[in-house]
């Protein structure tokens, strides 16, 4: 699709201008983004939820960030469901729209364009993304190359950018160096996850029937059901809010569901078991009880949290899996259903009667959430559904399995990848700038629209998830969309970004060995920031 109205016209005029004005244009982005950070922040949540995040990001240093967050996003993050189905629809058109043919349900945003303007166009040079022009190795080198020297950097420092229209490096330094990857792994997750189950795929949580009579003592005679669990990490049994078709799979409906299925079989009277059997091998992650995850668990409701959060940091329970069939069994009495004594650890029969089931949202939607908001208990249940799909183990071994496989299967570069987990919280992964690089240009390329999530689901800097409090100040703002890694001495970034001159670029910084956090993660930032400052020519 050629790119018209006042955006074509903005690029034709832009290539005309002086680079002196471009700077000046681009300081004046960088104030807009900052007010338009302040307005998304300081809108009520429900005023969030109606506006559309738009951002655009320079075209030959002309460059506005406008915020608000979409009425498609399934999450309070902003990431747009619209914006994937749109893309995917749109593949073959150059992507800068996001939508079909320009009519009246054209939906082209509130006067600016779409964020990532010209995602998923063939480098054709003459229209789309590519008509932007690509910046030079000469350029980028120039801009990017001093400030790896940052002493705030370990002494690994290595970096990879790629234009996305033609799928060329234009910018390097140790892309082939293997050191820890923290959070940003979770791009591998999600890489292998989405290309073995596929973007629609959904985590049932079933409930069946038993056979015969269960309980014991004074419960002997009861009718046996099992809670069965399918490794939904977004289970939850909160009261339900939010837009019906945005929702998790909630243990409340599971429970209605349940209940009206056995009275209407004539049975009020039960014994309650709950099977986690479809994992298998250690439940605690290695780095051991913490609040970055629970217990790994097949079955589980709100990541086993302790307190009322969704997501970051929280305590959790020792037994998710207990804890939640303990809450389904009040759910079921608070419906009528007599459930005695404690629920118990059982086996489902494997061809059970199955009672009632609910799904998870399908999995594009859990891969934005994981990736938004860096979520470990998403991204290990994702890595043990890739196991599920490919036939593995459904433990840490398996899954490791399963994601390198995937990720071969596409023809990744996988020299010195290891992958011990699937959120990155053990230091025993390992992966290079290049594979980082790469996993986002398969991402935003035109032809693997099933891969689209991973985009969508990037924060965007200075408005959502874990870069909401990041790039304020800088021209990254809303020009970046990034993952974020952050372990003791570890620090990365990885992510898109829209330079100067309206070129779309994927790039992966990655440092270890650092002693000063926050001065690392700033000299990442001011690296993503200084691509999204120039054109580099």
């Amino acid at each position: 699709m050629p790119e018209t109205g006042s955006w074509q016209v903005r690029w034709q005029s832009a290539q005309r201008s002086a680079k002196s004005a471009a700077r000046t244009a681009s300081r004046t982005a960088q104030a807009a983004g900052r007010d338009a950070a302040q307005a998304w922040r300081s809108a009520p949540l429900r005023t969030r939820q109606t506006w559309r995040l738009t951002t655009v990001s320079a075209v030959a240093g002309l460059a506005v960030a406008t915020a608000a967050v979409a009425t498609a996003g399934p999450w309070d993050s902003g990431q747009r469901t619209a914006e994937r189905a749109r893309a995917g629809a749109a593949a073959r058109t150059g992507g800068e729209h996001h939508a079909g043919a320009p009519g009246p349900e054209a939906d082209p945003g509130p006067g600016t364009p779409q964020v990532l303007p010209a995602l998923g166009a063939p480098d054709r040079g003459t229209s789309g993304r590519a008509a932007a022009p690509a910046p030079t190795k000469a350029g980028l080198s120039d801009a990017l190359a001093p400030l790896l020297k940052s002493e705030a950097l370990g002494p690994l420092r290595s970096a990879s950018v790629l234009d996305v229209a033609s799928g060329r490096e234009v910018f390097s330094a140790e892309p082939h160096a293997a050191s820890t990857p923290a959070s940003t792994v979770k791009l591998a997750t999600a890489t292998a996850a989405l290309s073995t189950l596929g973007p629609d795929h959904r985590i049932l949580t079933t409930v069946v029937a038993a056979p015969g009579k269960g309980g014991k003592g004074k419960h002997a005679g009861k009718h046996r059901i099992v809670l069965v669990g399918g490794g939904d990490p977004t289970l939850t049994a909160r009261p339900p809010r939010g837009a019906a078709d945005q929702r998790p799979a909630n243990l409340r409906t599971l429970a209605d569901d349940t209940a009206r299925t056995l009275k209407k079989r004539g049975t009020t009277d039960v014994a309650l078991g709950y099977d986690t059997s479809l994992y298998s091998g250690p439940r605690l992650h290695p780095i051991g009880p913490n609040e970055n995850i629970a217990p790994v668990s097949a079955l589980m409701t709100d990541e086993g949290r302790l307190d009322d959060s969704d997501h970051g940091t929280a305590p959790r329970d020792a037994d998710p899996a207990a804890a939640a069939a303990r809450a389904f069994a009040g759910l079921l009495r608070a419906r009528g259903i007599d459930v005695r004594g404690t629920p118990a650890a059982a086996h489902a029969p494997k061809k059970a009667d199955r009672i009632a089931a609910v799904r998870s949202l399908p999995l594009s939607d859990l891969v934005e959430r994981m990736l938004t908001h860096s979520d470990n208990d998403i991204a290990e249940g994702l890595a043990r559904q890739t196991a599920v799909g490919a036939g593995e183990p459904v433990s840490f071994a398996g899954a490791a399995t399963a994601v390198r496989k995937a990720l071969a299967d596409r023809k990744l570069p996988l020299a010195g990848a290891k992958f011990a987990d699937g959120s990155g919280l053990d230091r025993d992964d390992k992966v290079t700038a290049e594979l980082l690089s790469h996993l986002l240009l398969r991402a935003s390329a035109p032809d693997h629209p099933e891969l689209r999530p991973i985009v969508t689901g990037l924060p965007v800097a200075a408005f959502t998830g874990t870069l909401s409090d990041r790039y304020g100040d800088t021209a990254g703002a809303g020009a970046v969309r990034a993952k974020t890694g952050t372990l003791t001495g570890v620090n990365t970034l990885a992510g898109t970004v829209v330079d100067a001159d309206g070129r779309l670029l994927v790039f992966a910084f990655m440092t270890s060995g650092t002693t000063d956090a926050q001065g690392a993660q700033e000299a990442l930032d001011t690296l993503a920031s200084a691509v999204a400052n120039c054109g580099c020519r």
